[in-house]
């Protein structure tokens, strides 16, 4: 790769799909690396949090190498940050999900269960499929989603979810099963999908190259 490309570290801590993401940046010319290290965050141009998995064990993960205050001190002086399924709800203020408390509360919310029934309804769950995205608050122009079209199929695997405490950092939702969910989210060098972008086809790989474009990172 290029020397003058910048800097995304991929974010290690032990739960995710981390070379499926790190394929996806090099089939784009992201620059990335893959790192748990605190010194690496903190020199990087961009950071990626990806994840699959519990939320507590996440967080204990990142407090162990430090890696929770690095992101935080980060992404609040204005570094882009992209958040893909568990990494979105790890950006939020905390889980209900048991035992699991603070998240890194860079946005203000709470993580939600999908409930087991709605109106005596068996609720499948987890949420594994292919739905669409369509828009909710803000235009997709100058987002990431730039090339997606409204009501786009992306893939999903999760059993929670994502309530901000105001919608305005809303950029799509989607419904399951009569459930509407937040399914991404943007607020200024926070940007972050509940669905897989890196597993939605040629669609979600675009995602991938326009945050790497507004971000100047190519």
């Amino acid at each position: 790769m290029a020397n003058n490309k910048k800097n995304v570290v991929v974010i290690d801590y032990q739960l995710g799909n981390l070379f499926s993401v790190k394929q996806a940046c090099d089939s784009v010319g992201i620059n990335a690396q893959i790192s748990s290290d605190r010194n690496d965050v903190l020199n990087a141009d961009a950071l990626i949090l990806p994840g699959v998995g519990a939320f507590i064990e996440a967080m204990n993960n990142l407090k162990k190498n430090g890696l929770d205050t690095a992101i935080q001190e980060k992404v609040k002086n204005g570094t882009p940050i992209f958040g893909i399924c568990l990494g979105q709800q790890l950006l939020f203020s905390e889980s209900e999900e048991f035992g699991a408390g603070k998240g890194l509360d860079l946005i203000s919310g709470v993580i939600k269960r999908f409930p087991e029934k709605v109106d005596n309804r068996v609720i499948k769950v987890p949420h594994i499929a292919w739905n669409t995205i369509y828009k909710f608050n803000q235009a997709w122009d100058e987002s990431a989603l730039s090339e997606i079209e409204n009501n786009d199929f992306m893939y999903f695997i999760h059993s929670y979810y994502v309530k901000p405490s105001n919608d305005s950092c809303v950029l799509t939702k989607t419904n399951y099963d009569d459930i509407e969910f937040c399914s991404s989210i943007l607020e200024n060098n926070i940007f972050a999908t509940q669905f897989h972008p890196e597993k939605s086809a040629d669609k979600g790989i675009s995602i991938y190259k326009n945050w790497a474009l507004i971000n100047n990172l190519l």
